[in-house]
């Protein structure tokens, strides 16, 4: 396990985020901001820059990361479920879910995989595909709803429809330990001193789509378990295209 988890170490600088008191990381927004920016010209290039009127929904985003479980709890956070951040196309979300991979990797991971790629998977090698993602592994499925209708054999199949209901199926199996309540700072503590465990799996999602129109594509199967399973994260509607 890293001793230094509160020190960011790129190439030959290493970046502080906060500081170990009573064995603990109490980290500093402020300064994991600088991280980001940094972080985030390594990985997307020098146009990279954290907007203004984005940080409230990174703030919120850097405290599940690091599974903050008190400042989540107040704000209606559930360190225990995934994130579902949605969003107008360009706003960021895909990079924001791969970068902030690199902020607390110690207590927050999994491996992101766009939708259109397990749908092509799915059409060459059939349902095997599916039964992948039925395992306790952590995944962000990325771009929800762009991909098309899997087709095997010529029998059509909504895969990520399908992926989604597996995976709440095993989300429901696994219960959590931490109810989503407020946490004194005693109870927050302990918490955080607590090894990692990887019996809990945990479903991610970036999407365009809003309830609606997943309900739409998926069924309402799938949105009915929605809130159970993730945190709805939201950008604004207004959110520039920041690719352009």
């Amino acid at each position: 396990m890293n001793p230094t988890p509160h020190i960011k170490t790129e190439g030959t600088s290493k970046f502080q985020i906060g500081e170990i008191i009573d064995n603990t990381v109490h980290y500093d927004f402020e300064k994991i901001k600088t991280y980001l920016n940094i972080k985030g010209h390594m990985l997307f290039g020098k146009n990279f820059r954290i907007y203004k009127e984005d940080e409230p929904l990174i703030f919120k985003l850097c405290c599940y990361f690091i599974q903050d479980h008190y400042s989540c709890a107040q704000m209606g956070i559930d360190t225990n479920k995934g994130l579902l951040l949605s969003g107008p196309v360009g706003c960021g979300k895909t990079s924001l879910m791969k970068l902030l991979l690199h902020l607390a990797p110690h207590k927050t991971n999994y491996e992101l995989i766009p939708t259109r790629n397990i749908v092509f998977n799915f059409n060459t090698s059939g349902y095997e595909v599916l039964d992948k993602y039925n395992d306790t592994k952590n995944y962000c499925f990325d771009d929800l709803g762009i991909e098309p209708m899997g087709s095997h054999y010529a029998k059509e199949c909504n895969v990520m429809g399908e992926i989604l209901l597996s995976r709440y199926d095993l989300f429901m199996r696994h219960p959590q330990i931490i109810e989503n309540r407020s946490l004194s700072e005693v109870e927050v503590k302990a918490i955080n001193q607590q090894p990692i465990t990887n019996n809990h799996s945990k479903t991610h999602i970036t999407t365009n789509l809003n309830a609606q129109e997943i309900e739409k594509r998926y069924g309402s199967r799938v949105r009915s378990r929605l809130r159970a399973m993730f945190n709805l994260i939201s950008f604004d509607q207004k959110a520039i295209d920041k690719r352009m």
